[in-house]
């Protein structure tokens, strides 16, 4: 009876575990679908964007002498960090965790060695592990929740100012880029200084424009907006990463969840089987004994 009351527990154990990742599961799914909306919607005009970039800066010619494309050596790296707040999305953290490491290790060793390597953390996640190796400039933990373009914003202008100074030689961006609701890629992508301006097929667009008042005067103008649109269009690339690969995640947990009950109730029912048969022996043996 004490390997059934065992099993018994097991069971009740697993299946309210089964509850809580099924009701993740439909929790991250629908958050998903509003978070692959914002996206969705967010990359034609971060491209369109980029796309009339590519033209100004082919017509204005050269960019050597705009602040935002000066290429310098690089001494002091910023690497903005987009993780989540919560666990229990598979390997969604380990990820932008193992790529900080490596990205330090093989481009930024000798900054990192000199103190000259600081991080953005944006995300509960990324912070507590990567805090404890490296020097944190910023945190915020908010916009993973509540994305708002303003808040971004104000990164992006501390990031430029501080470029623009000369306290920051290079920005990058370490986020899990959002591909379809199963599949997640984790990016390194360049923010400061600005490196190419191509369209999407990968060269200059050529169209005749007549730019007023002159395309550097235009290229001051829309290049911040540029710059914190790729960082908030970031942003939602990772929140809807996030919750595609939790969604992955509870599924594949309510899914062993199931198999296991689906074991235990094979091995419950065998025990108790078991057990009927051998208490039938004993009533079959003590009725045997009383007769002789």
């Amino acid at each position: 009876m004490g390997n059934l009351k065992e099993i018994r527990t097991r069971i009740s154990s697993i299946e309210s575990t089964q509850k809580i990742t099924s009701s993740m599961k439909l929790v991250s799914a629908a958050k998903l679908r509003r978070a692959q909306s914002s996206i969705q919607y967010l990359r034609p005009y971060s491209e369109k964007l980029n796309e009339i970039l590519a033209d100004l800066s082919s017509a204005a010619g050269s960019m050597e002498n705009m602040p935002l494309f000066e290429q310098r050596t690089t001494e002091k790296v910023v690497i903005v960090v987009i993780s989540s707040n919560k666990g229990l999305c598979g390997a969604f953290n380990a990820n932008i965790m193992k790529t900080v490491h490596q990205l330090v290790e093989t481009q930024y060793a000798d900054q990192h060695r000199n103190g000259n390597l600081q991080l953005v953390c944006i995300g509960k996640k990324g912070y507590e592990q990567l805090s404890k190796q490296y020097p944190v400039m910023q945190q915020n933990e908010a916009l993973i929740d509540h994305p708002d373009f303003t808040e971004v914003s104000a990164i992006c202008e501390e990031l430029t100012q501080r470029f623009l100074k000369g306290e920051i030689d290079k920005v990058d961006i370490v986020y899990n880029q959002f591909l379809n609701a199963a599949t997640q890629r984790v990016t390194v992508e360049p923010f400061l200084p600005i490196v190419h301006l191509t369209t999407e097929e990968g060269t200059p667009a050529g169209h005749d424009y007549i730019i007023e008042p002159s395309p550097e005067e235009v290229l001051e103008e829309l290049i911040p907006k540029i710059m914190k649109t790729q960082l908030y269009k970031t942003l939602c690339d990772s929140i809807a990463s996030e919750h595609g690969a939790r969604m992955i995640s509870m599924t594949k947990a309510t899914d062993n969840a199931t198999e296991i009950l689906r074991d235990l109730r094979l091995k419950y029912n065998n025990a108790r089987q078991s057990s009927i048969t051998n208490e039938l022996i004993e009533i079959v043996s003590g009725a045997e004994a009383l007769k002789g």
